[in-house]
């Protein structure tokens, strides 16, 4: 860069600030919905049917990836985040100049519409068929999906999907809220990374005497924390029912699930489960959520295979090794556990921001 380049880059900083890291000074643009033909026509090419598996983190989302991939129809994989988690796929084509290129009208590829939404569709889609093919699972009436927890843009995630996926499966799993901000926080305890003065302090006393902090004597949040993550638990759930519904997904009645036909299954788009029924009886949820994808929930094997996944826990066996003086205090994937690991108080305040929403998904006060 010459010298006359240099003041006048400077410059620009002094009058409207530094840009954004790699953004070039591009500015970002509104990308178009796909359309029903070219859902087509992606399909085509990429054949497999996709499904999504949506939730606030720590709500299970990793165990029931595990479990529904057990079929022989059925790939899923970990966070690709496409539209859960900056900066998105969408990135791929949000500024104006990757716009116009893809919309210009001397461009004979475009048939005179922006590309963009087709070749957001092709990139998603090759990298999860890729990944099935690799395991054996890419054939005719196979299943596809990604895993990411959508807690870091709630609704907005759902929409974004829609986008792209108006034809995909939507799962949303919930956890009581208590014990999912309980797992997060002991999370960040455990990676030990990003951490508050005042949160090392409180993880440090912890390594120290757990005992007082396991009995509900002493907290492990600070009110303005435990605020914040009831708040952001309510706002994941509301939300991305309501997106849910706001973008046309037909919902599956888990009560009217035939065990029997998958087929019947085919045409809705949206299933929600608790994390504490999938514990409670495996069989029976995911008998209804591979229905829910339209494959056999009945198919050779499946039941033994869930039997000794369930019995399996490789997120413990992982936080042993990354910090054993807390995991080792810890029950994970515990039902209730926050009537021990939450103060009276802090199950005062947790039920005044999310009370509504505990209730309305079966959890007691108390």
């Amino acid at each position: 860069m010459n010298l006359i380049e240099r003041l006048k880059l400077s410059g620009r900083i002094l009058l409207k600030g530094a840009q954004p890291p790699n953004s070039g000074g591009l500015k970002q643009r509104e990308v178009p919905a796909i359309t029903a033909g070219e859902v087509a026509e992606a399909k085509a090419f990429f054949p497999l049917d996709k499904f999504f598996i949506f939730g606030h983190a720590r709500s299970g989302t990793t165990l029931l990836t595990r479990l529904v991939r057990l079929h022989p129809q059925v790939h899923c994989n970990y966070q690709a985040h496409f539209f859960t988690r900056q900066p998105l796929l969408e990135a791929l084509v949000a500024n104006d100049e990757v716009g116009a290129w893809l919309s210009r009208r001397s461009n004979r590829w475009n048939q005179g519409r922006d590309l963009s939404p087709l070749a957001l569709r092709a990139v998603a889609d090759f990298i999860m068929e890729r990944d099935a093919r690799r395991v054996g699972k890419g054939g005719l009436g196979c299943r596809v999906g990604d895993k990411s927890p959508n807690s870091l843009l709630d609704g907005e995630a759902v929409h974004l999907l829609n986008k792209v996926y108006p034809d995909a499966k939507l799962i949303f799993i919930v956890r009581d809220g208590r014990d999912a901000v309980i797992s997060h926080r002991f999370q960040a305890f455990i990676e030990d990374i990003r951490l508050s003065t005042e949160d090392a302090r409180i993880r440090q006393e912890f390594v120290q005497n757990p005992e007082s902090f396991l009995n509900g004597q002493r907290s492990i949040f600070t009110e303005k924390i435990l605020r914040q993550e009831a708040e952001g638990w309510v706002r994941n759930v509301v939300d991305t029912e309501q997106a849910a519904e706001a973008v046309g997904y037909k919902r599956s009645d888990t009560s009217s699930i035939s065990m029997a036909g998958a087929a019947s299954m085919q045409n809705l788009q949206y299933h929600h489960l608790r994390y504490e029924d999938l514990l409670q009886d495996p069989g029976k949820e995911m008998r209804q959520f591979w229905s829910f994808l339209g494959v056999d929930p009945d198919a050779p094997g499946l039941q033994e295979a869930l039997n000794n996944e369930m019995q399996q826990n490789p997120d413990a066996d992982w936080q042993q090794q990354k910090a054993g003086e807390i995991a080792n205090a810890l029950q994970k994937g515990k039902r209730g556990g926050w009537r021990e690991l939450l103060t009276t108080q802090d199950q005062r305040v947790f039920w005044s921001i999310a009370g509504d929403t505990l209730a309305a998904w079966g959890y007691p006060q108390t």
